[in-house]
Formats: C-alpha cells, structure tokens, sequence
C-alpha cells in the first residue's frame, strides 16, 4: 500500500510456507485477499514477495508467470520488492545457519539472485522502482581464518557486481531501476554499519573499478556511482538494534559515504534488562523462544564492543548476569512488553519518528515471520496478527 504517497508499505510473505510455487501461490491466494480488504480495501496493495529457488524455477515455466501477474491485477495487489535471503525452504524443518546457504561466494547465489530480478521486472508496475534484499555475503562461522573471510568477500563482491551490471543494463533498456539490497545480521560477514561501510570501500569499489573499466569502459567516479546506485542496504531494524547502534547514526554514517537504503524491514527483537529479584522468571520466559527452526543469535553490549552468542542455548546453558541482552527473534512488532522480557519496539519507533522527518527510503516491509514458532500465549489468526502489525506501522507514520 502508498502510504500518503511517500512509502510503500507491505508485509513479507516468507511469513507462509512456500518450498514450491504451488504451496506458495495457494498461501498467497488464502490469505493476501483477507488481508488486502482489511488493510488497503479501497486501494491496490504492495507485497513483499518471498520465493524459494524451487519456486522461482517453477514460477518461471509453464506461463505461471503470467497467470500469477493476471492474478495480482485481478486482486489490486502489485509486486515492488521481494526477499531473496533464505534460498530454500523456510518452514517445517530446520533452518538455522542454512539459511545463509547457498552464500554469495557461489554461482547458485548469483543464479537465484538473478532470476529473481528477470520476474521482478516483469512483475513491477511502470514507473516504480523495485527491490531485493539478501544475504550480508555468509556466514561468519563457516571461516576458520582471516584469509578465508577475505576470499570470501572478494567473490562476493565480484557475484555482486555482475548483478550490479545487469540491473545497470535493465535499466538503460527498459527504464527500470533495481537494487540489491543487503543485509547485515549479527554473525553474518556483514553485521553493523562500520561492517558495510567497510564491504564497499575495501571490496565493491576497488574491485568494481577494474571490473567495470574493463567491462565498460566506466573511470572509477562512474563506477562507484553504478554501484551505490543498484547495490544498497536492507535496513532490518530488529538486526541493527542487536548491533545496539542508534538508527539516526547509521543514517548519517551511510548518507556521508553515498551509500544508500533500499529496504527497511520493520522487525522487533527480544530484549532482556537484568533484574535480581526476576531473574528466574526472565531465563524461564527466554527458554520458551528456544525453538529448533530458527537462528536464534544473542548479542550483549561490553563497553564499546558487542559480544554475540551464536544460538539461544549457547545463553540459556550458562544463564550469566547481565545488564542487557538482546535476542534475534522476530517477535510481534506491535508489542512492547513479553513480561517478564522486553521488545525492542523502542528501535522501530526511532526508524519510523526519523523517516516522517527524512524518508532516507520508501520501501517498508514488516518482517515478522516467527508466527508458528511463537509461544502459544502470543499466537493470534494470522491474517489478524499481519493487519495489526502493518496498522500499527501506518499509525505511528501519523498517516
């Protein structure tokens, strides 16, 4: 949905089970009218789009495609950005570090990646720019050295720009512009702001400025501009809150550099304020959103560092005073308090009081997809629960 003619504001589907493109066109079917006609009744609503690679393969045979934007014509629903992070399945089994796989240092990456922009083009209405979020490059525990990490980010910059190339090509064509947008979270390659600054100056630049020299003919002024221009930053509110940096400084930091936002996926993590005479009750209620499907990282602040345990029971198994934790696990945007435990809502609202001053982006995706894993007290109708996360959105925009 246009909110007040400044933002496009959506939910994500991956939200729904979708390992094909049959179980994903049934999910959107069942519940994206329910929600459109509670939402957005008298205007056409944006979606965020989630497709696996098996059912973007599936979607791109068969004249599925057609079928499937004839629909979304047919509904008042339009497609403007996707979320092409997890590659497979993302219900039903275990997830956790696998969601990072295939990584950007692989074909496989690249391949989805750059399939997924042949159907958003297809897919976005004229005249409105569209978008990808993906994966920070990997993840960091899958490297053992300082030379691997490297290597890594240098093939995964060199993935990246050829999808860079290619949505400069779409555009000169068709006059449609595309962005990639990345995005950190705690134990990726790319976790915070200093992490992405730091990806395109020592990586996507230099190794861009070869790349497009001698692919192009571009001077190294054109190419940084190609590039800040099709690869930007998915701002995930619940991931730079794990980092426990203040939304109007990373905005800053990256307006300095040119870099640029094209995604913010509102999402809430769990937070934890130490309390003697409530301790046990806080590890009690944090040991009910352990859960096998999903990563669960949990970062603590010490002194100007942050310090990341790589799974909820990593945490729950030494149960150490603290003064605050925070824990990536999506919950409920629309709530503050999960007693005895604390969201961080309080980051949410920040990004949405700075972007009513300054709309450093117009993409605005709800992000939480933890639904069937939540602890049953917190677990509503799912259609109920995505309308009143995207109304709290719209009200706090004071639209």
């Amino acid at each position: 949905m246009m909110v007040s003619g400044h933002y496009h504001l959506t939910y994500c589907t991956n939200i729904h089970p979708g390992e094909n493109w049959k179980v994903t066109f049934e999910n959107l079917k069942k519940y994206v009218p329910i929600i459109k006609r509670a939402f957005s009744a008298n205007n056409d609503f944006g979606l965020g789009l989630r497709l696996s690679n098996q059912a973007s393969i599936e979607l791109a045979k068969d004249g599925n495609l057609e079928k499937f934007k004839e629909w979304l014509h047919e509904n008042g629903v339009y497609i403007f950005t996707m979320n092409g992070f997890p590659y497979g399945n993302f219900h039903h089994q275990r997830v956790k570090d696998q969601v990072h796989a295939p990584d950007w240092t692989t074909d496989e990456r690249y391949d989805y990646t750059s399939r997924l922009f042949d159907q958003l083009t297809i897919l976005l209405p004229k005249g409105m720019s569209g978008g990808i979020s993906t994966s920070p490059v990997s993840y960091k525990h899958w490297f053992s050295s300082k030379d691997a990490i490297q290597d890594a980010f240098e093939k995964g910059a060199r993935n990246m720009l050829e999808i860079a190339q290619k949505l400069y090509q779409i555009e000169q064509e068709k006059g449609i512009y595309l962005h990639l947008d990345i995005e950190p979270e705690p134990d990726g390659l790319l976790e915070n702001t200093e992490d992405v600054l730091m990806f395109f100056n020592d990586y996507l630049l230099p190794i861009g400025a070869k790349y497009f020299k001698k692919r192009m003919g571009l001077n190294a002024v054109e190419s940084e501009a190609l590039i800040k221009r099709h690869l930007t930053l998915c701002y995930d509110v619940c991931h730079f809150s794990l980092a426990y940096e203040e939304p109007g400084d990373t905005f800053e930091k990256l307006r300095e550099q040119g870099v640029r936002i094209g995604k913010v996926q509102i999402s809430a993590a769990l937070k934890l304020l130490f309390d003697e005479a409530a301790k046990e009750d806080i590890w009690n209620a944090l040991s009910r959103f352990d859960e096998p499907v999903y990563l669960h990282q949990v970062t603590e602040r010490t002194g100007e560092s942050v310090k990341t345990y790589s799974d909820l029971p990593e945490v729950l198994g030494k149960k150490n005073d603290f003064l605050e934790l925070r824990a990536h696990f999506h919950v409920p945007i629309f709530l503050e308090q999960f007693a005895p435990l604390y969201s961080t809502q309080d980051h949410i609202i920040k990004v949405l009081d700075y972007l009513k001053k300054d709309a450093v982006c117009d993409h605005l995706e709800v992000e939480t997809y933890t639904w069937e894993v939540l602890p049953e007290q917190l677990k509503e109708e799912l259609p109920t629960s995505i309308v009143r996360e995207l109304n709290w959105v719209k009200q706090r925009l004071g639209r």
